[in-house]
Formats: C-alpha cells, sequence, structure tokens
C-alpha cells in the first residue's frame, strides 16, 4: 500500500483523503480536522480494549525510533509487549525518519507482529482446510481467488467463538505523531497507517462495587510544538473527557493516562524548552489537571526525566532509536495497573546493539 503511496506522492501536492493520502505540507489544523474524520467514523471498532481478569494489567511505552532501513529496535519493542501480554503499546512519536521506504519498514515490521499477536491470542484457523474436512464438495468448488486478498486464514476468539479476518483483529499499537513524522510529506505515510493523531482509548479493567470501571487513555496531536486552534476547541467542546462522568449510569472512569510528542518541561538546560506558547502550556497544565491525570507521557528531546506538578506526574522517555542510544538500555517503560487502581512503572531494558 505505501509503496503505491511513494509513487504519487512525487506527482503531486495536493490535499486530499481523510487519512492522509497525497496531503503534503499538512499543518495541526489540518491533521486534527482529518484525524478526528475519521476518529469519529471508526471509533467504536478499534478505540475500546479489555483488561484480563488479572491482579494488574500493563501497557509499554517506547518514544523516538526514528526507524530507518534497521527494524531491530522496533521489533525488540513490539516483541517485548507480546511476551508480556501488555494490554497495549503507545508509541510517542518520531517513529520513522520520513522516507518512503522506511515508512514501508515499519508497516512491514508492524504486519508481522500482528500476525504473531493474532496467532497467540486467537486460535489460528485455515478455512479451506476446514473446507476440505467437513465439506469436500464445497472445497472442491472453491478457489483461493474467492478471497480477498488470498486471506483465508481466520482467526478465533476462544470467549466470544467468533472468527475474524486478520485485518479485523484490533492490534493494540497506539502512537503520536511527531515533528520527523509530518517533515517532506511525511503525513501521508504515517496517516496511511496510523489514520488519526487525536484520538482516545478507554480500557475495560472490570466491575467495582457494582459500577462498570475503565481507564481512559488519551493521544495528543503536538507534532507541532502546538495544539492549534482546531485540537483546543474540540477539548474544549469536551470530545477527550471522560465520556462516562456525565453518564452517571453504573459506569466510570478510574485512571487517566496522556501521550504527547513535545515535552511539557525541559529535562536539564541542555536539552531542548517545550515549543508550546505560554498559554497553551497553562491550558495543557490546567487541562491536565481537570482530566484527573495520573501520568503525562512526553518524548521528543531524547532524555530521560520525571516531575510532578498539581498532582500530575509527567515521565518523559529517551530516544529508542539505534541512531541515537547504540548501546543497549533501558529506553522502555512498562507500567502496572493493579486490580484496585494503584499505578506503578519499570524502566525496561532494550538489548539491541546499533548494526
Amino acid at each position: 500500500m505505501l509503496a503505491a503511496v511513494a509513487v504519487l506522492e512525487l506527482a503531486s501536492c495536493e490535499k486530499v483523503s481523510p487519512i492522509g493520502v497525497l496531503v503534503s505540507g499538512t499543518g495541526v489544523e489540518d491533521r486534527v480536522k482529518m484525524s478526528h474524520t475519521y476518529f469519529q467514523a471508526y471509533k467504536g471498532d478499534i478505540w475500546n480494549l479489555d483488561a484480563p481478569d488479572a491482579d494488574e494489567y500493563t501497557f509499554l511505552v517506547g518514544a523516538d525510533s526514528h526507524m530507518t532501513d534497521d527494524v531491530s529496535r522496533m521489533a525488540e519493542m513490539l516483541q517485548n509487549g507480546l511476551d508480556h501480554d501488555d494490554v497495549l503499546y503507545a508509541h510517542l512519536g518520531d517513529i520513522a525518519d520520513t522516507k518512503a521506504e522506511y515508512y514501508i519498514n515499519l508497516e512491514k515490521i508492524i504486519d508481522e507482529y500482528k500476525v504473531k499477536y493474532a496467532q497467540k491470542n486467537y486460535i489460528e484457523v485455515n478455512y479451506l482446510d476446514s473446507l476440505k474436512k467437513y465439506d469436500p464438495e464445497e472445497y472442491e468448488e472453491t478457489s483461493i481467488d474467492d478471497f480477498v486478498n488470498g486471506d483465508y486464514m481466520y482467526y478465533l476468539d476462544p470467549e466470544e467463538e467468533t472468527a475474524y479476518t486478520l485485518d479485523k483483529i484490533q492490534y493494540p499499537f497506539y502512537p503520536v505523531v511527531g515533528n520527523h513524522d509530518i517533515t517532506h510529506n511525511g503525513w501521508a505515510l504515517w496517516s496511511n497507517i496510523f489514520h488519526s493523531s487525536f484520538y482516545d482509548v478507554y480500557v475495560y479493567v472490570g466491575y467495582s462495587e457494582g459500577d462498570k470501571v475503565f481507564d481512559h487513555f488519551i493521544f495528543l496531536d503536538t507534532a507541532s510544538g502546538t495544539l492549534g486552534k482546531e485540537q483546543v476547541n474540540l477539548i474544549e467542546e469536551g470530545l477527550l473527557d471522560d465520556k462516562y462522568a456525565a453518564e452517571n449510569d453504573g459506569l466510570r472512569t478510574r485512571n487517566t493516562f496522556v501521550f504527547s510528542h513535545t515535552n511539557i518541561f525541559r529535562p536539564s538546560s541542555l536539552q531542548f524548552a517545550s515549543t508550546f506558547a505560554r498559554e497553551e502550556s497553562f491550558f495543557l497544565l490546567n487541562k491536565f489537571v481537570e482530566w484527573e491525570a495520573d501520568i503525562v507521557f512526553c518524548g521528543h528531546v531524547h532524555k530521560w526525566d520525571e516531575q510532578e506538578v498539581g498532582g500530575v506526574n509527567y515521565i518523559t522517555l529517551d530516544s529508542m532509536s539505534e541512531n541515537n542510544n547504540p548501546e543497549p538500555g533501558d529506553y522502555l517503560l512498562r507500567v502496572h495497573v493493579k486490580r484496585n487502581g494503584d499505578i506503578t512503572w519499570e524502566r525496561v531494558h532494550m538489548n539491541t546493539r546499533k548494526k
């Protein structure tokens, strides 16, 4: 899919498509409008997850992978999340350096791990083999050409007893967009894979005192170093507010986590300061308190930092890129959320060295 985009990108600079194809020089206003259009159309399909019925669930966070031809660190992050049964994997932007071939590599590695995720969490069924066994006559009349993209593998959810094709499996990789993702027409490449840069996700965690309880994950578009008017307006309208607060009918949100590419605070005088205008910084700080955010995760400056302001924890992650950090190190973060809502976190070591 991206190969076609790469060819078309050279031939046009027009703005088209709510998922960004052929979009050139797209600013935050247009990105948010496109993302909001996509989010409103498809949020019922891919924006809700279930935590396991266990003492805790976990999620994994990485940042600034700046992926090129070497996919090792991205593969390590996805494998780590798969091995530890993390509910979701969040990425804080600058996921790949902006060349079409790098995004083709990115899409391939994500597709590879989506298959691995489906194989681990679902029962893989070869429809043609089943048909041959249980209905030989129908099998003889069936051709591989009858299947879209040759997709005759199905994945059975053992709890729902429902079978899905791979494209219907919800792979829980949720990124924000970064400044490197939008340069050189990069939004067209990024949005062709991930579609929306401004959205939220709810994780159902079970029942408590008779209420159905969720944790809330909010993903902001801060790639341009500003929220922009459209995003501020949508936030002010309550688009990302706790949707269960007003209903109060046995549904409630417990914890809230926010993800941003651009950092809010400066780790030290050696790193870049936040590029948000002062008014936007105050707006965000107040909004995080209003949302009762537990942790705000940031990237961008390639330096670890943690602070607490106004009762909100702010964690800025180092870059997981082999080019920025060629030696193994603690570049990922795993958050543990207990059944009672308590939150702890640990830094996660990455073993891959730059080739």
